[in-house]
């Protein structure tokens, strides 16, 4: 775990995976600590990887490939959701921006020679149709945020625009957006002082221009469905072979962490 994040949480995340019942692979905080815009009451999303036993697999019942719980620990409200490693993998091959932005997160609660491994088949299943992606994501916050009028959606919204521009760019997933808006030079350069604001309350109004929010992402829109035709990424994953192969070795070996 980053010592600023534990020190911004004044919380130690470690014992949380330890109380899980089968062994967690990795466990990452996503949300929005990883997006670069947490509010002093926002919750603390925890996303990571278990390893289910073989026998609970081959049996008649049907197996626990993902298990969600939220509570309140410390005076913290925690959000945590997990999946089994072969659920895992196949979400990784069905271009899920967030699998990727949550194995790839660099606050890193509880880690390991599997995660290291999953990182390393990562950009085997980057293709450009991620670009789909991240521009539903946005369709969908955009339609919150003008229900709403909240800065939290607005901030999503053009979070994961960013984020898919600078992808399909790069070939890089990106989820922090105040380094997502010196990189990409169409984002708008009111971007920080809107995370400046959310700072103080979680699910605050935006103080906002909302024709020239609308225009803005309208124009990222048409950036990011501009980007993905120009693309060096791939039409289709490579990884499949290599994470089947992974998956099978790791609950037939097991592995360390």
């Amino acid at each position: 775990m980053t010592d600023a994040l534990t020190d911004a949480l004044d919380i130690d995340l470690a014992p949380v995976v330890a109380e899980q019942p089968d062994q967690v692979l990795f466990a990452t905080v996503s949300g929005a600590h990883l997006y670069g815009f947490p509010s002093r009451d926002s919750d603390v999303d925890l996303r990571g990887v278990h390893l289910l036993p073989t026998a609970e697999l081959v049996g008649l019942r049907e197996p626990e490939e993902t298990r969600s719980r939220m509570w309140d620990r410390d005076g913290v409200e925690m959000d945590l959701v997990t999946h089994d490693l072969r659920k895992f993998a196949r979400l990784m091959l069905r271009r899920n921006g967030y699998v990727l932005e949550q194995l790839l997160s660099p606050l890193v609660v509880h880690t390991g020679e599997a995660h290291r491994e999953l990182i390393a088949l990562a950009p085997g299943v980057l293709t450009r149709h991620h670009a789909h992606h991240y521009r539903g994501f946005a369709i969908t916050q955009w339609r919150l945020f003008e229900k709403t009028g909240e800065l939290k959606p607005l901030l999503y919204t053009f979070r994961v625009l960013l984020t898919g521009i600078h992808l399909m760019r790069s070939g890089e997933v990106q989820a922090h957006l105040p380094t997502l808006v010196p990189q990409v030079d169409e984002a708008p350069r009111y971007l920080p002082d809107l995370v400046a604001a959310k700072a103080d309350l979680e699910h605050g109004k935006a103080d906002v221009d909302r024709e020239r929010v609308a225009e803005d992402v309208e124009r990222l829109q048409e950036v990011l469905e501009q980007e993905q035709a120009l693309s060096a990424l791939p039409e289709s994953p490579s990884a499949y072979d290599a994470l089947h192969d992974f998956v099978v070795r790791v609950r037939v070996d097991g592995v360390k962490g």
